[in-house]
């Protein structure tokens, strides 16, 4: 891709995002491209269509917060230390996020590609849980593990947080900390 197409195609992309950040989650694509500083019908030339350029949008975020995911703990820290930097990375995750996750989850039922990229993501939050608190639900029957592992899973995704933050008005100290709370009272107490 030539190197103005390329500086057209991002300056479309970020044009989306400023305007998801604006609180305006369905722009026009005149909306986009005036944003963008180009004309509505070169906007195409881009992008097949707008869901093409939320795909895109979608997948430049989750490339922004990647470094966010790594867990600075160790395995054999304290439960509620674990716990505490599991749900301070999800909640700087889920700010950085921002409305494109919302945008996200109202898409993905019709488009396959922004589905997957959302189970791709929730498979790799379950298994950060699952390997942060191995130990724990090690100490719990299959019978205990399934829906103890589901209910950290719940308290630590993407809607729960906005829960807490938008409907509960809670502060982002406020949401880790209920968070991490509950986490440590739905696992055992496990002898190091």
């Amino acid at each position: 891709m030539r190197s103005d197409s390329k500086r057209n195609r991002d300056a479309v992309v970020d044009a989306l995002l400023e305007l998801h950040r604006e609180g305006n989650l369905q722009p026009s694509s005149n909306e986009v491209a005036e944003r963008a500083g180009i004309s509505p019908r070169s906007l195409f030339r881009y992008f097949v269509d707008i869901d093409d350029l939320s795909r895109a949008a979608i997948t430049r975020q989750l490339d922004r917060v990647r470094p966010l995911l790594d867990l600075d703990v160790a395995s054999d820290a304290p439960v509620m230390d674990r716990a505490r930097v599991l749900a301070a990375s999800r909640d700087r995750v889920f700010e950085a996020m921002g409305p494109s996750g919302t945008v996200a989850r109202i898409r993905a039922p019709f488009q396959p590609l922004i589905a997957a990229q959302l189970t791709h993501a929730r498979t790799f939050f379950r298994q950060q849980i699952e390997r942060l608190f191995a130990h724990e639900l090690a100490a719990l029957t299959a019978e205990q593990r399934t829906p103890t592992l589901a209910a950290i899973d719940v308290l630590c995704s993407f809607e729960s947080y906005q829960l807490l933050r938008s409907d509960h008005r809670m502060s982002s100290d406020a949401a880790v900390d209920t968070v991490a709370e509950a986490i440590v009272r739905l696992l055992p107490a496990v002898a190091g």
